[in-house]
């Protein structure tokens, strides 16, 4: 099939890991009663974004990779029928610790995850204290419905990143995303961040001709220092918004995406094409200078 329901769940996050969970699977359900096909959940949604200090007490939100949670969802895939798109604090062994997503497939499977390969340091994102770089490559998940790849949150900034994911078969892109404002902000810089947060991602779609899905969390955290700008969106592989969600309520949303699309968009406008592959062997230097 061709035309796939996606379900996007933007929510709210407390500081109870089972409140989440719980707010999660009333959410899918509620994506599932809609229609959805593929449901996507933003990043760790199991938490408030912790990564806002350097606390070593955070580490006991981590969990193993497929455990408790994946079996829980899972079960709910399978009673539902859907995918579920499930971005975890992944506890590897002891002393490494992973920012990564589960996949789980209609039938309840657990098809594998993926970890966040890009890890940010800044003011109230200090995600290099907890997370190491992910060591399994980037990734595309065959599930009942469509074959999509899954980037998270900093990896969207990386064409890079979509480009590589695209070329291993992705009809879709989906970055769960934990991105937001500082809200001693003026509402001038909030914009332009927003917007080239947004521009980034429908150029991906463009460059690549997919389906690119991007679910953020909304609400105040960091003892209302932080609003985290939601904002979720589905763009066609051309940049057009299929959809926007709010800035600051929480939603469930239901959108018919047409794979099929990325053949008429590919042939019309052949970046893929007319790519060339033999010139780009720099790309793999981290800059480039006469002394280099």
């Amino acid at each position: 099939m061709s035309v796939v329901k996606i379900g996007l769940v933007q929510m709210s996050c407390t500081a109870s890991k089972d409140e989440n969970l719980t707010k999660a699977v009333i959410k899918v359900r509620e994506a599932a009663a809609k229609g959805a096909q593929i449901v996507c959940l933003q990043e760790l949604f199991t938490s408030l974004y912790f990564c806002d200090v350097e606390d070593y007490d955070n580490f006991k939100l981590a969990e193993a990779i497929p455990g408790v949670t994946t079996d829980l969802l899972g079960a709910l895939a399978k009673e539902l029928n859907v995918v579920i798109i499930a971005s975890l604090f992944e506890k590897r062994t002891q002393g490494i610790y992973h920012n990564t997503t589960a996949v789980l497939d209609a039938d309840g499977s657990y098809l594998g995850k993926y970890r966040k390969m890009h890890i940010p340091d800044d003011p109230a994102f200090y995600e290099k204290f907890y997370f190491t770089p992910g060591d399994l490559g980037y990734k595309i998940f065959k599930t009942k419905f469509a074959t999509f790849g899954v980037l998270i949150c900093w990896d969207q900034w990386y064409p890079e990143a979509a480009r590589i994911t695209t070329l291993m078969g992705a009809e879709i892109l989906f970055y769960p995303t934990a991105i937001g404002w500082a809200t001693s902000q003026d509402e001038a810089t909030n914009t332009e961040q927003y917007n080239a947060w947004q521009t980034i991602q429908r150029s991906h779609a463009v460059a690549n001709g997919v389906h690119v899905v991007s679910v953020n969390r909304v609400g105040f955290e960091q003892n209302g220092a932080m609003k985290f700008w939601g904002g979720s969106f589905v763009s066609n592989p051309f940049g057009t918004l299929l959809y926007k969600a709010s800035h600051e309520e929480e939603e469930v949303t239901v959108v018919d995406i047409d794979t099929a699309k990325t053949d008429s968009y590919r042939t019309h406008w052949p970046f893929l094409r007319d790519r060339r592959i033999d010139s780009y062997q720099p790309i793999t230097k981290r800059f480039i200078d006469e002394g280099n």
